[in-house]
């Protein structure tokens, strides 16, 4: 008799199914899953078909009951907009997944690819994948709506600056466009001293407040007029008022410092050059290279004013020119500036040439100045001063002249210019026919002060031809590496502007892959060789 082991492998039964009689392995329903899904649909409720607000101008999509967030095609926070959407019905049911179809940006649909589960027949468990159709409608937002209005606004700031030239605000243009602080404002309003920015919250006017004082000395006051009230819900319409006032110094202005002042900055001369405006005042004195800096508050205490007009800026020669190399410093001084050289000079001016009178100066220009050059400089000696520090001052240590810059041809500069800047887009009122000079004085700031461009955005001109960075004259240039090129996206990947580029390409690609064809780059045309 022999012993007959069972085997382990054992086999799972099947049943059939009660419906079409496919043999099925067993499950609480006993019907196979096709005939499962056709008498019940697990997705029945849920809307294959919704639709989404988008406003066009700010890029925003709706979210109920009255919010409007900012989101990015295919993200996470889109697809959280899309489920909520259909939150009710998807109650119902376990998700399991979900994901984006992916569909053509400008087709104006969201396709969302739906995983769920439920409990159907006799604790049976079914899964059904399925796609839901979002159609993004167009929706201006309550905020879009107030900017088309044109008129409305929650707060406004009014930058001023008591001053004949208005080089600090193209530098402060430069840097809001640079950090995008236009981005919120309504509309920008342009007067005769100053700026107007409109927002339609307070919240970003004091960003811009705040954004104000940490790049120029400034100070501000703010105020709010109530509009109306809601005495039920105890609810108030302010709007708000900043009134920011710059101080009233620009570059290449020449001031006279208060005793006190100029002491607590270690003894420097009361007669002093301003060579640029940023986050602060910098001030260099002429006689001995002494530098320092006054921030805002400083300057509210102890305040100053320039002495002369742009306009009076006169045109001298240099006659004679030597170098200062032992700087005598007295007790207690401060820094001296490593980028000026002192020099003492004879200069005549270019009006008085048919006589004989020339004067001396001390002047920071000694690196750039040679007998025979052109030098812009103000003639202290026959102007009238009307300042209270200069009137108490020993008429012994005001200099006849103080020289401001090196003087270069305009016109050659101007041709020769090949960058180019961005300004803000703002209405602008009572224009003056001085301010193209004054642009282009503060253009030739920015060729001459390499402080001043590393805070500005450059961007290359591709009109202009590339030559070297200096001039037969000498006169400075921004070189090609300080410059960013000015993109211009056209239309969309499929536009016709773009598929000519693409073709052109191709072009350019098959010629230089032909033998003993030169290549584009490395043509000694393009190279200025």
């Amino acid at each position: 008799m022999e012993y007959m082991t069972e085997s382990t492998d054992r086999s799972p039964g099947h049943i059939l199914c009660c419906e079409c009689g496919v043999p099925i392995s067993p499950n609480p329903a006993n019907i196979c899953v096709a005939c499962l899904r056709s008498k019940v649909d697990i997705s029945q409720g849920i809307p294959k078909q919704v639709s989404i607000s988008f406003c066009k101008q700010c890029q925003r999509y709706f979210q109920p009951p009255g919010t409007w967030i900012q989101c990015a095609l295919e993200s996470r926070e889109l697809l959280a907009l899309c489920l909520k959407k259909i939150k009710a019905p998807l109650s119902k049911v376990r998700l399991v997944d979900a994901g984006f179809v992916w569909t053509e940006p400008h087709s104006k649909r969201l396709k969302v690819k739906l995983t769920i589960q439920k409990e159907v027949m006799n604790g049976a468990i079914l899964q059904q994948v399925f796609v839901v159709d979002y159609v993004v409608q167009s929706q201006m937002c309550g905020d879009c709506h107030r900017v088309e209005a044109k008129d409305f606004w929650k707060a406004v700031i009014q930058v001023r600056q008591k001053t004949f030239h208005k080089k600090t605000f193209y530098y402060l243009e430069q840097l809001i466009l640079k950090y995008g602080m236009h981005q919120n404002t309504l509309r920008v309003k342009e007067i005769h001293d100053g700026l107007d920015f409109y927002y339609s919250s307070k919240q970003h006017a004091q960003k811009m407040v705040e954004f104000l004082q940490c790049t120029v000395p400034c100070r501000y006051k703010a105020s709010q007029r109530l509009i109306s009230q809601d005495i039920h819900n105890n609810t108030y319409n302010y709007k708000s008022t900043f009134s920011v006032e710059i101080v009233p110094i620009c570059k290449d202005n020449v001031v006279c410092l208060s005793p006190k002042l100029a002491q607590s900055l270690g003894n420097m001369n009361q007669i002093c050059v301003c060579i640029r405006v940023t986050s602060a005042i910098h001030l260099i004195d002429p006689n001995t290279l002494q530098v320092a800096d006054i921030d805002g508050s400083t300057f509210w205490s102890h305040p100053f004013n320039s002495l002369c007009h742009p306009k009076q800026l006169e045109e001298f020669i240099v006659m004679e020119c030597s170098i200062v190399r032992d700087i005598k410093r007295a007790a207690g001084a401060g820094m001296i500036s490593k980028k000026h050289t002192l020099g003492e000079v004879w200069v005549q001016k270019t009006s008085e040439m048919n006589t004989d009178k020339q004067y001396f100066c001390r002047t920071h220009l000694g690196h750039l100045l040679n007998p025979g050059d052109l030098v812009l400089g103000f003639d202290l000696a026959n102007c009238n001063l009307n300042d209270e520090h200069v009137n108490k001052m020993n008429s012994d240590r005001v200099p006849d002249v103080v020289l401001i810059k090196k003087s270069y041809d305009r016109t050659k500069r101007q041709r020769r210019r090949n960058w180019k800047l961005k300004e803000l887009a703002r209405e602008r009122e009572n224009m003056d026919t001085d301010d193209e000079r004054q642009y282009q004085d503060f253009l030739e700031d920015l060729e001459e002060d390499e402080a001043i461009r590393k805070n500005v955005n450059i961007y290359r001109d591709s009109t202009i031809p590339v030559e070297s960075d200096t001039d037969d004259e000498g006169a400075p240039r921004i070189s090609l590496a300080e410059m960013l090129e000015d993109l211009h996206i056209s239309q969309d990947a499929t536009g016709e502007e773009a598929k000519s580029a693409l073709e052109a390409a191709d072009l350019e690609s098959k010629v230089t892959e032909e033998p003993g064809a030169v290549p584009h780059a490395c043509n000694s045309s393009t190279l200025g060789g």
